[in-house]
């Protein structure tokens, strides 16, 4: 599996609030799992994220706090990047779409692809009506209008997206629509936007997203939720005209000669999916390759672009931007020309993560009403990977599911500690005691010892197909069944009975606990990287610990140990909760 290439994208937070668990059970720590994986196995991998700075939300929340938009978006990328930091999520840069150091390269990326649409004609300028805020005086972007939804008839709509069923909306569909900034009911008032001609792109695209039905054709196994929601979206309602500009200042400007276009910046739709490509540039510059190396993993068909993103990104992941694409090309074909921008390989969406706290029913959470597990607070006084373990035990693959704190002490003691802790605590300190901290001899291994190590070798192929598919969850159940599998050999050995009879049957069994443990450390460093430098400092292993081949490469008779410590802290359920 060498030699392959792959540009992993993690959906860009918005940079005007902390980040919560369920931002990070729904792109990050899937996204940061897959990079450790491929990388690996030996792929060229480039993991790039960043805040998304412009638009409304930023705007809103600066000006609820009295802030300016530019302090404002400034603290939370730099809260973000720590919180990542701290969970272990490693990106190659993390860039922000109006940081300083990025936002000049960013609208260079953006104004270069709506000119080049726009020279396509796939944009349309036309008048259009658009709720105006009389007492603010100004146009109302999607955001600062709030109603009920004409779809599910949910009050938390937004002139954009209904945060209830999760459908893209017009703000001139919303029922009882009142203004976000003065609580007031806007009028409409004629303004102009450019659209892009989704209609145009419509038969494209579903060609498109029915090629990724066929597995082995596409090379990646798509989510159902995601291709169910895109085609689906377009099967039942097709593809209307969307505007792509909006009436704001704070944002990229509309790059067009033309009065109309004064005062409007771009939709931030339209913005913030350039900031993947847009960053990949600042790295490679980063790097001293030049800018325009970026070409070199977006418009180079050798390369696999990856979004990982939350199920309410879906339409804008796998329709509106693969269309911004699509209407940049100068071929017609879908298989990826080599200069054009690659369509997505795969987008990997993960579902809403619930809440649920003790004592008290499920829901969602929300910051507003403070249902939420912070990042920033968890970090002051916990471990990463328990709580990286348990978002992926409980990864929200397919269907929506809630963290339960109740659960997740209860899956931190008796999975994280009892199963997989034990097993290398148990390994580790018999070594130290009855064979000078080393590796035993092989001995004459009989039919339960090599059963259990084919077992290892089942364990690196069933993990890797999963993790091949994105099947994080299913992934870690195998790296954790060889854990139980390991403590299971362990007991059927019995080495602390035949140390008092036979040394060489005892060392056979805990030579081969050692190798099950070797395997287990390169199987759970996607999942649990802090734990498994644990794993591999006590273990003592070469630099190349991390290999996927070398998984189940033995530890030779006599190699030296390092010293036992303890892999997983037991949670207190009352601290916790305390917490």
């Amino acid at each position: 599996m060498a030699n392959r290439r792959f540009l992993i994208t993690a959906a860009l937070p918005y940079s005007n609030g902390r980040l919560h668990v369920g931002h990070i059970a729904g792109a990050y720590v899937p996204a940061d799992t897959y990079v450790r994986y491929l990388r690996a196995t030996g792929a060229d991998v480039r993991f790039i994220c960043g805040s998304d700075d412009n638009g409304v939300a930023a705007l809103k929340t600066a000006r609820e706090q009295g802030k300016s938009v530019e302090e404002l978006t400034a603290h939370f990328n730099a809260c973000q990047k720590r919180d990542f930091d701290g969970l272990g999520i490693e990106f190659d840069i993390y860039g922000g779409t109006h940081q300083p150091d990025y936002a000049k390269t960013h609208e260079k990326f953006c104004q270069d692809l709506f000119l080049k649409i726009h020279e396509k004609g796939f944009f349309t300028k036309r008048s259009t009506k658009q709720l105006y805020d009389t007492e603010a005086e100004q146009f109302l972007p999607d955001r600062y209008v709030k109603g009920t939804c004409p779809h599910c008839n949910s009050d938390n709509a937004f002139g954009d997206q209904c945060e209830g069923c999760g459908r893209a909306i017009d703000q001139l569909s919303l029922v009882n629509p009142i203004s976000v900034m003065t609580g007031t009911k806007p009028e409409l008032r004629e303004t102009i936007h450019w659209y892009l001609r989704l209609d145009q792109l419509q038969g494209k695209l579903s060609e498109w997203l029915a090629s990724k039905k066929d597995v082995a054709a596409c090379g990646a196994q798509w989510r159902a939720t995601v291709l169910n929601q895109s085609l689906g979206r377009i099967e039942a309602e097709g593809l209307p005209e969307r505007a792509m500009t909006r009436d704001l200042t704070w944002g990229v400007p509309v790059p067009l000669d033309d009065p109309d276009a004064e005062g409007k910046s771009l939709y931030v739709w339209f913005d913030a999916p350039i900031g993947y490509v847009s960053f990949t540039g600042a790295l490679c510059e980063k790097n001293g390759e030049g800018l325009d190396a970026y070409a070199d993993w977006w418009k180079n068909p050798d390369c696999n672009v990856v979004h990982f993103i939350g199920e309410d990104n879906i339409v804008f992941h796998a329709i509106t931007w693969p269309a911004m694409m699509l209407a940049s090309h100068d071929s017609d074909d879908l298989q990826g020309i080599k200069g054009e921008y690659q369509l997505p390989h795969n987008v990997v969406s993960n579902s809403f993560l619930n809440i649920k706290f003790p004592g008290k029913e499920e829901e969602k959470i929300s910051k507003s009403r403070g249902t939420a597990v912070w990042i920033e607070d968890y970090l002051k006084t916990f471990d990463p990977d328990p709580l990286r373990y348990y978002l992926t035990a409980i990864a929200p693959e397919s269907a929506r599911t809630a963290f339960d704190i109740d659960d997740f002490v209860n899956r931190n003691n008796t999975e994280l500690v009892n199963a997989f802790g034990n097993f290398f605590n148990r390994t580790m300190t018999f070594a130290h005691k009855y064979f000078d901290g080393k590796v035993p001899a092989v001995g004459s291994r009989d039919d339960v010892d090599t059963q259990h190590l084919a077992r290892c070798e089942q364990a690196v192929e069933k993990t890797g197909a999963e993790l091949e598919a994105c099947h994080f969850k299913a992934g870690l159940s195998e790296v954790m069944a060889l854990a139980r599998a390991g403590n299971g050999y362990f007991d059927v050995t019995k080495p602390f009975l035949s140390r008092k009879t036979d040394m060489d049957v005892c060392g056979r069994a805990i030579n081969v606990c050692f190798q099950t443990a070797r395997t287990l450390t390169t199987l759970i460093a996607p999942f649990l990287p802090a734990t498994a430098e644990k794993c591999a400092k006590m273990l003592n292993l070469d630099d190349n610990w991390q290999s996927w081949a070398n998984a189940t490469e033995q530890l030779p008779a006599g190699h030296a140990i390092g010293e036992a410590e303890i892999l997983v802290k037991k949670l207190d359920p009352k601290e916790v909760f305390a917490e």
